[in-house]
């Protein structure tokens, strides 16, 4: 079989790798969009390569070539090129988990609804270059009846069941943590009387997160393709969430009668939070301090969270068989209408704001910011990887003045960061996620979805640890297997 590498090579985000077995039955891994848009560094491998067919598409192969998709998890960087699949030809099917299939509903839907703005932005312009650059992006973004084909051919497959795909072909989905329904992919292909056997590891959460099950074990396999985001580095705050957020809300909205704005990723982390707040108020008798979600999105993944209570780790299945309740406590409210969002600039007492994006970039997050960002008794709380060039990046970076939608703004509130309620699992967790394998039998492990220096670093760790088998592929890059 051969392995090639067509997204997160050497980069984050756009995970996307192609799978090929005998019988040219093709199985593409993620088909995640690219959100860095840069060239990842070239570097040498180690084994035998050949280069990737590039293909004048939007892929860099047929995508009616296709015979199944599988999905590690929801989050755009692995999900949001799907709908562009099936606008190329694809036909097939994808196989993710239940929550999976429900919370990449809801984040497909959210960037059609996006295109589509930006469309019709385009659309009343009454210059040329602007509208030949309408058509061009008429044929470069998905739609909401893509998203819709996309989602009539998802099929839910339950945890650690396998599931054959083709004759001499199983895929089993391991829980990983990270995000409600996230998985790492084992399959086992039989091919000329061999079995082989190889996992994605997908995106590795991390132990004792909030509402999620920790990553569970994976059994032994001959290849590894593993992350490394957080490769070369370990989580900075040793507290507890409840502990780490029980100390900002004491000194910004107790101790100083204060605001606190948190930008917050709308599936995943949102949810994390307002988890953690309500466990603060209903065993550390906080002060019912006001706390606002602000957004619709954040809204709409909460319900999915909801209806798989039974998914959730059993900390959080406890708690809301004593409350009744995981999202919803006293003074809460979810702002569902862009008119209750502006009107909470307006309320007087201490609060605390939770909006989107987690980068301050786009997103109802931004007016909040600008409403704030002047406030010398704000504080303006990142929990999260924030990309250069992002508002959330030149706030953490010390800018003193930052243009909001055009507008100058004078930094003078408090902008802190604490990465408790980062998703990602740190070196250690990695190191513990690998050292299931015996390097004795792994033949071979591939780093991938990090930063070049993190990809390094980890390699080199691992090397360490007794795994000199690490290659750090290029993106377009294919390995026989």
């Amino acid at each position: 079989m051969k392995l090639s590498f067509l997204g997160a090579a050497r980069q984050v985000t756009g995970s996307m790798y192609l799978l090929e077995l005998e019988d040219d039955y093709r199985i593409l891994i993620d088909c995640g969009s690219d959100l860095e848009r840069s060239t990842p560094r070239e570097a040498s491998s180690n084994g035998q390569t050949t280069p990737a067919v590039t293909h004048p598409g939007f892929f860099p192969f047929e995508a009616s070539s296709i015979n199944l998709v599988l999905l590690t998890h929801a989050h755009v960087d692995h999900s949001g090129n799907l709908p562009n699949l099936f606008r190329e030809g694809y036909e097939g099917q994808i196989l993710c988990t239940e929550p999976t299939f429900a919370l990449t509903n809801v984040l497909l839907k959210d960037a059609a609804s996006l295109n589509q703005k930006r469309i019709n932005e385009l659309n009343a312009s009454k210059k040329q270059r602007v509208k030949d650059r309408q058509v061009q992006m008429q044929k470069d973004l998905f739609l909401d009846k893509q998203v819709r084909e996309t989602m009539e051919n998802v099929v839910p497959i339950g945890f650690n069941r396998k599931f054959k795909v083709a004759d001499g072909v199983d895929v089993t989905f391991i829980p990983a943590g990270h995000l409600l329904g996230a998985a790492h992919i084992v399959i086992n292909v039989v091919e000329n009387g061999e079995r082989k056997s190889i996992c994605f590891s997908g995106d590795i959460g991390r132990k004792n997160y909030p509402l999620l099950v920790d990553p569970a074990t994976v059994p032994p396999v001959d290849y590894l393709v593993c992350e490394s985001t957080y490769g070369n580095r370990l989580h900075e705050h040793l507290m507890t969430p409840e502990d780490a957020l029980a100390d900002i809300i004491q000194r910004t909205c107790i101790d100083i009668p204060g605001r606190l704005i948190i930008p917050s990723f709308s599936v995943g982390r949102t949810q994390a939070l307002l988890y953690t707040l309500n466990r603060l108020y209903t065993e550390r008798n906080f002060p019912p301090i006001k706390v606002f979600s602000d957004s619709p999105m954040g809204f709409e993944s909460t319900k999915i969270y909801m209806q798989h209570i039974k998914m959730l780790n059993a900390e959080a299945r406890e708690f809301y068989k004593e409350n009744e309740a995981l999202f919803d406590f006293q003074n809460f409210e979810f702002l569902e209408s862009a008119k209750a969002s502006k009107a909470v600039s307006n309320y007087g007492e201490p609060c605390i704001i939770i909006s989107s994006s987690g980068m301050v970039q786009g997103g109802r997050v931004e007016y909040h910011v600008a409403e704030n960002i002047s406030n010398p008794y704000a504080t303006i709380l990142i929990i999260g990887y924030c990309a250069e060039g992002t508002l959330g990046w030149r706030l953490l970076n010390g800018q003193q003045t930052l243009s909001i939608k055009g507008k100058d703004h004078q930094v003078l509130a408090n902008v802190e960061k604490i990465d408790v309620f980062s998703g990602h699992g740190d070196r250690n967790d990695l190191i513990n996620f690998v050292s299931m394998q015996s390097p004795e039998t792994l033949r071979n492990i591939f780093l991938v979805h990090g930063e070049y220096e993190s990809m390094e670093s980890f390699k080199a760790t691992l090397a360490e640890e007794g795994y000199p088998q690490v290659i750090i592929p290029k993106k377009g890059e294919s390995f026989e297997l």
